[in-house]
């Protein structure tokens, strides 16, 4: 018997209907199912009738992990990654894996399929030719050195925030990135309540002051302008001095 391979399958990130018909087909054909949550990943498989052998895959235990799904895949095993929603490795557990079976040779096959960032950010109606993904920020240190990273940054940005850090989080964003900026925040990305909130960061940032959110959140803001490119550093400058 030859080496398996690993597939990352992306899994809907609201409506179960977003997964493709080829993901049902690996996830059926697969001998081995990697899940962040176990619970979450049941429901769907359920939902389409598949039955795997799962294993619990996150990102305590991932280390621990790695060299065993690996010796598994060379045995033969095709193992496939899940995440709870959308692609595995984007802001979930997924890049050491794929990273240490691929320094193996053995063959990792990823899937197209759903994800929250792109929807958000083509929904938002900001530019989307050209956009960086930040995903979560730094919660404590480290968080205003990245902010301050990104003051000249003319692409349109993407981050993904807790709900309960919402509010806090878009007041930085216009102390960092000034009142004016243009930004949306999307939220719920393919469920029921998908609601994409569009304006500057002071409307915004008092809108959520007065509105608690809940859901997953996405939040796209707009790049520095052209004519304030500088404007940041010079200032940052000038106060050091």
């Amino acid at each position: 018997m030859g080496q398996g391979k690993l597939y990352i399958v992306p899994t809907p990130v609201g409506n179960l209907q977003d997964i493709t018909f080829r993901a049902i087909e690996v996830l059926k054909g697969a001998d081995i199912i990697l899940a962040e949550d176990t619970r979450t990943t049941s429901v769907l498989l359920q939902h389409y009738g598949i039955k795997g052998r799962l294993l619990s895959h996150h990102k305590f235990n991932e280390h621990q992990n790695v060299e065993l799904i690996r010796e598994r895949i060379l045995s033969g095993a095709d193992v496939a990654l899940v995440s709870d929603a959308g692609t595995p490795g984007i802001s979930d557990p997924g890049f050491l894996l794929a990273r240490e079976c691929a320094a193996r040779g053995i063959e990792v096959q990823t899937l197209p399929g759903a994800t929250a960032c792109i929807p958000a950010i083509v929904s938002s109606g900001l530019p989307c030719d050209r956009f960086c993904f930040e995903g979560f920020l730094p919660q404590k240190k480290g968080r205003q050195t990245r902010l301050e990273a990104l003051k000249d940054e003319a692409r349109t940005m993407i981050f993904y925030e807790s709900p309960y850090r919402l509010a806090a989080t878009l007041e930085q964003f216009r102390q960092v990135f000034g009142p004016d900026r243009e930004c949306c925040v999307s939220r719920e990305i393919s469920k029921l309540h998908e609601t994409h909130h569009r304006g500057n960061l002071n409307d915004l940032t008092e809108y959520f002051n007065e509105h608690e959110a809940k859901g997953e959140i996405v939040i796209i803001l707009a790049g520095t302008p052209k004519q304030k490119r500088g404007e940041h550093t010079n200032k940052y400058k000038k106060e050091q001095e």
